[in-house]
């Protein structure tokens, strides 16, 4: 029992005395003394972590809302290689353009100033027979496309006007008081009743036929001296006498129908104008 007691005892002791600090030396043999306790050491204030519970249910927390995705209609698939979609080929020009009513014919419509054309120059006619700017081909592109209005226009051209196309076309022996030059003539430009010169519809092609258009002229050679085989007695005197003809006439700044039938004044005759009758003087 003793024993007990002083083992408990030496224990006691042994606890309560401190052991010293074991330095090592870091060199020269110096070890440094500790720091009295309690001097220029400040505690750091330690604050514990919050204890967590590893078997707590989870806070509450709303489900999310899921949007459903905006579903779009997929683009149409294109094959490079696929052929051209199938299209119509134009239908093939027509030689004769389809039959429809023409506009009915009314007065043309004023005309430009033009200038006169080049074979007026030094001509002293009022017509030209020859022309080296005759628009042919542009009458006849014209005239397929305006085909029905022109052909309607023509044959009113024959029908009423004397002496022209199919008419009269040989010259005969005729006798007049005054003498006179007969031709048959198809002019290319003429200069209308207005005063303007015109193109005249003539030696062109009209889908199978050539349109032509002659006139009969005749021209006084002695205008205004006294005619022949008349007595001196009798005031004579010879005219020249015109008719108006009517042509259809081609104008390309006409762009709603370029043709119209228009008036023109052409010699026709040779007449002798016979004045009041001259009593001779009485001889002695």
């Amino acid at each position: 029992m003793k024993l007990v007691i002083i083992s408990a005892l030496v224990a006691v002791a042994s606890a309560a005395t401190p052991h010293p600090a074991i330095h090592h030396d870091v060199g020269y043999g110096y070890t440094p003394a500790p720091a009295p306790y309690g001097h220029g050491y400040t505690a750091v204030p330690h604050s514990p972590a919050p204890y967590h519970d590893p078997y707590a249910p989870a806070p509450y927390a709303p489900a999310p809302v899921h949007h459903a995705p905006v579903h779009h209609a997929p683009a149409a698939y294109h094959d490079p290689y696929a052929p051209a979609p199938y299209a119509p080929a134009p239908a093939p020009y027509a030689a004769h353009p389809a039959p429809h009513h023409p506009a009915p014919h009314h007065a043309p419509k004023p005309h430009h100033d033009a200038p006169p054309p080049k074979c007026s120059v030094d001509n002293p006619k009022t017509w030209c027979l020859e022309d080296t700017e005759y628009p042919t081909y542009e009458i006849e592109q014209a005239i397929t496309y305006h085909y029905d209005s022109v052909q309607q226009m023509y044959k009113d051209v024959l029908a009423n006007t004397d002496n022209s196309v199919d008419r009269l076309k040989e010259i005969v022996e005729e006798t007049y008081l005054c003498p006179s030059e007969t031709a048959y003539i198809q002019p290319l430009r003429a200069v209308n009743t207005k005063g303007k010169w015109r193109v005249i519809v003539n030696q062109v092609k009209a889908h199978y036929e050539t349109l032509t258009q002659t006139a009969r002229i005749e021209e006084c050679t002695t205008a205004g001296s006294a005619c022949p085989l008349v007595p001196e007695c009798y005031e004579t005197k010879c005219l020249q006498k015109s008719i108006y003809h009517r042509f259809l006439v081609y104008d390309a700044y006409d762009h709603y129908l370029p043709f119209a039938i228009e008036s023109f004044k052409l010699p026709s005759a040779c007449a002798c104008y016979n004045g009041a009758y001259v009593e001779p003087p009485h001889r002695l």
